[in-house]
């Protein structure tokens, strides 16, 4: 049988499903614009006025994590883990459709639901929000990398659907590293300087802790040194390589 490859049809179907998920709606959409202008509003008014906005533009940044990890990794997790448990993956492969395929058409989906939400995102902080004009550079290492993390959590997203295979117990794991990660990478009004030095280093292997904490330093133009920021990088596509692996690995002894 001929494998039917990722196409038009396959990317619409899963928008559908994406669209009728509130979860990514509220926690990709609403939560992070909300948060940000919380943030913005009272620690933004306890600083001095010569470092505000520079507080303001490192609240923006932390507030954009929340996208890719609340659409790609709770969000796909929420919807793939359900179509798992009910042998969705299974069915779809009897009808000829291989699996890189369709994980190619909720990669793009999701992708695409991603960058409708960083536009609105963007829009809002603009209006709403004293941002200072960034510099191009800027803006295109924060692009490239809300897109990396946003697939490299995807791909665990998926791994942890496939290796627990259960709706309750994906969603329950992938909420706790959700808010690990917040507490980590200075998101939830800790700063990773505050935290215990073991628990810093933890922080130090993840890129989201370099956009929190340091991609404000050269908003408006400056040196910077990625190297930390590839190896954090480099960490954590190893690890979602070797979930994946992991799941595959397996599947394959369920099957047999």
């Amino acid at each position: 049988m001929n494998k039917k490859k990722c196409n038009l049809n396959m990317v619409l179907y899963e928008m559908r499903n994406i669209n009728g998920n509130f979860m990514v709606h509220f926690f990709g959409i609403v939560f992070p614009n909300m948060m940000a202008l919380i943030f913005s509003k009272t620690i933004g008014s306890q600083v001095p006025e010569a470092v505000r906005q520079e507080v303001i533009v490192s609240i923006m940044l932390s507030m954009s994590l929340v996208i890719p990890m609340s659409i790609m990794f709770i969000g796909y997790g929420a919807l793939y883990s359900q179509e798992v448990e009910n042998a969705v993956p299974l069915r779809m492969h009897l009808f000829g459709f291989h699996e890189r395929s369709l994980l190619a058409a909720k990669i793009i989906a999701h992708l695409i639901f991603m960058t409708i939400a960083f536009v609105i995102y963007a829009v809002f902080q603009t209006i709403a929000m004293d941002i200072p004009k960034p510099a191009v550079s800027s803006i295109i290492c924060l692009i490239i990398s809300l897109y990396l993390i946003g697939v490299i959590l995807l791909v665990i997203a998926h791994s942890f659907a496939n290796i627990f295979r259960k709706f309750g117990i994906t969603f329950g794991i992938t909420m706790f590293v959700y808010f690990v990660l917040m507490m980590l990478t200075g998101m939830m009004g800790i700063s990773t300087e505050q935290l215990p030095k073991v628990l810093q280093k933890v922080a130090s292997t993840l890129p989201m802790t370099y956009i929190s904490n340091d991609f404000a330093d050269f908003w408006e133009g400056g040196s910077y040194n990625f190297m930390p920021v590839i190896q954090s990088f480099i960490f954590l596509g190893a690890v979602a390589g070797i979930l994946m692996m992991y799941a595959q690995y397996r599947d394959r002894r369920v099957i047999k």
